[in-house]
This record gives C-alpha cells, sequence and structure tokens, in this order.
C-alpha cells in the first residue's frame, strides 16, 4: 500500500512516498474492532504466518497465529506489517529514490517511532480507529511501547515480550559491531553495491554476532557443547570444528539470502536510539500519563539481551501513570528467542491477556 502523505521522520524532512508491504490474517468485523497490529523484530518481516517467499521456511510466528491458536484467527483480524527501512516490500534503502535508482545511504536515518508513525499511516488507510491490541516481541516491543505511548487512543490492550524501553550500552555496542562488520566488507561500497555483489560476508558475520546473543549459554551447551563437526578430532586449523561454529556460519549465510545489509545498518541504528524516557522529558512515566490501555509485559529467565530488570523497568513506570498492567517472568532455557519458541505458558499468557 502507498501511504496517501508524505511521512514526516524525527531526524527532520519526510519521505514523500511511502510504501507498506504488510499480511492480514483473519477477517475485520463488522465494527472494525477486532484488528491486531503485529509488530515484527530486527530480521523478521510481514510472513507471520505465512511461507517466507524466498526461503519458504513457515512463518516466524506460525505456531502463535492462525484459527484456534493464542492469537486466534477465527476472533481476530490480525495486520502485520514490514517496518519501513527493511527489505521485504516497505520503502526502505534498497527502494527507488525520485531518481530512479537506489536510495542506498541516501535514505534517511529513521527511529522506531517513524516505523510506527509509518503503521498508524496504514492503520488510517485501513479505516481502523482503534486497535483489539497491538503486540510485539523483541523490536516489535519497542514499536507496541511506542504506539501505546506516542498515539494512546489506537490500541486498547499493548503486549510487550522479551522488549525494553531503551537500548542499553551493551546492546548498542554488539550493534556496532554488526555496523562495522558490514561497512568492513569492500563490497559495501559506501552502501551503493545495488546491481552488483552485495557484502555477504560482512553481513553473515554481524547475523553470527547477534545471533548469539538471541540464546542462552544453557541452550548453546545443551545443543553444541563441545561436539565436533562431522569430524572425530581437531583438524588444528581454522575450519568449523566445533558444531556451534558451523551453526553460526550457516545462520550468517542463510540469512544473507533473505536480508539487505544496508536494511541491517538502519535498523539497527534506529533501535539504538530508542529511548522512550528520553521522548517524553526524561521520565519513562510521563510517556504513559493518561492511558486508557491495558499492558502486559512479558520477560524470560534466560534473556540476557532484554533481561527482566528492563522489563521490570517499564513496569515500574506504568504503575507510577496509574496504568492498568500486569507483568510475568517465565522460565524457559531459550535466552531472548524463548517468544519465537515452544513455551506453553507464554501461549497461555497471550491468549488470556487478548480475552
Amino acid at each position: 500500500m502507498t501511504l496517501p502523505a508524505p511521512l514526516p521522520l524525527d531526524g527532520g524532512g519526510e519521505l514523500s512516498r511511502v510504501e507498506i508491504a504488510y499480511e492480514t490474517y483473519g477477517a475485520l468485523d463488522k465494527d472494525r474492532s477486532n484488528a491486531i497490529l503485529l509488530c515484527h523484530a530486527l530480521t523478521g518481516d510481514q510472513y507471520v504466518a505465512s511461507p517466507h517467499p524466498i526461503t519458504g521456511k513457515p512463518g516466524w510466528w506460525e505456531r502463535t497465529v492462525g484459527p484456534g491458536k493464542p492469537i486466534d484467527t477465527d476472533r481476530f483480524y490480525v495486520i502485520c506489517p514490514n517496518v519501513i527501512g527493511s527489505c521485504m516490500g516497505s520503502t526502505g534503502p534498497a527502494s527507488e529514490a525520485s531518481d530512479g535508482q537506489p536510495y542506498a545511504m541516501r535514505f534517511p536515518v529513521i527511529t522506531i517511532r517513524d516505523m510506527v508513525r509509518a503503521h498508524v499511516g496504514l492503520l488510517d488507510a485501513l479505516e481502523i480507529a482503534t486497535l483489539h491490541a497491538v503486540v510485539g516481541g523483541s523490536m516489535g516491543g519497542m514499536q507496541a511501547l511506542s504506539l501505546a505511548a506516542n498515539w494512546p487512543e489506537r490500541a486498547d490492550r499493548v503486549l510487550v515480550i522479551a522488549s525494553t524501553s531503551r537500548h542499553s550500552a551493551q546492546n548498542i555496542g554488539f550493534h556496532e559491531l554488526g555496523r562495522q562488520a558490514v561497512m568492513a566488507d569492500p563490497r559495501w561500497n559506501q552502501g551503493d553495491y545495488y546491481g552488483g555483489e552485495a557484502p555477504d560476508s560482512g553481513l553473515a558475520v554481524a547475523r553470527m554476532a547477534a545471533h548469539i546473543t538471541y540464546l542462552s549459554e544453557e541452550a548453546l551447551t545443551e545443543k553444541f557443547g563441545r561436539n565436533l563437526q562431522d569430524r572425530e578430532a581437531k583438524t588444528f586449523g581454522f575450519d568449523a570444528d566445533f558444531q556451534v561454529e558451523s551453526y553460526l556460519r550457516y545462520q550468517g549465510s542463510g540469512f544473507t539470502q533473505r536480508f539487505d545489509a544496508n536494511s541491517y545498518l538502519y535498523i539497527t541504528r534506529a533501535m539504538d536510539y530508542f529511548d522512550l524516557a528520553e521522548e517524553h522529558g526524561g521520565k519513562l512515566a510521563n510517556a504513559f500519563a493518561g492511558t486508557r490501555a491495558r499492558f502486559c509485559l512479558v520477560s524470560f529467565d534466560s534473556d540476557w539481551l532484554y533481561p527482566t530488570a528492563e522489563s521490570r523497568h517499564v513496569v515500574h513506570a506504568l504503575n507510577a501513570a496509574g496504568a492498568a498492567v500486569s507483568f510475568v517472568e517465565l522460565s524457559a532455557p531459550h535466552g531472548h528467542d524463548s517468544f519465537l519458541l515452544d513455551v506453553p505458558a507464554l501461549d497461555r499468557v497471550i491468549g488470556g491477556f487478548l480475552g
């Protein structure tokens, strides 16, 4: 969908033409009150419950979204848009600028709030005034919080899973590592690589580093330990001797088939800039002043990327603002990626909160 008006940006200026790619599941009811906006994470996309057109793999939350599932498409109309800055159909660095050439690094730096501003434009175009709920995990949770803070009338319920109200110094550091890996690849060519060879080696390293943060030590140890990969002895070289090395290389190379390196730069920068308190006078409770929405925050005890303390910080701010909020820390061994994996307790929380 093309938004009907230019999109103003937090960094100044605007995007004159904005395309939003999105998928929907279920049916919108007559009073248009059963819509759920589902916000994806950094490397996600709109294919939440349908096969990915490039990889052919199932949707990233197919276990959660569908008929009779925790987000029940027999009851709800689910909208999952691809964020601006990404590479799966919404306007981003690979999109055509007014001169007919890809934006590349001419694309403006965007924020989480800019992404949500585009989501709101989509909702307006779909004539959906109020959502039954906005739901998101990880970066999707940032979008959910931003919608609740900046467009408080647009959602009755806000479900935030494994997320935060601001990016920590450690997480900014991990993202900078990834960006530098991309930009150090000679094929990055200052972002001007469209039509030629992409900086796949740098992007693969960025993905490998990030993927470690999505898992827990327990999960890595249980899955791989120090087991060797297809050999009986160490090679005393730099091939992938260990299974965990082979796994990370596989994750890195697979990622380059479906994601754009420049999009990775822009989206990680948007996450680093995210600080909801800073946007509202330096006090997080101000972001939720007067809200009428109900909130539910979920964390995982093995998540060291966005640990439980981050969720508690948001819960305390919501309490200070007088908001209706519930909170649960779930036990799961998988680390940050627990929200994408088989955690039955999460299914019960999601189903119960959405009502």
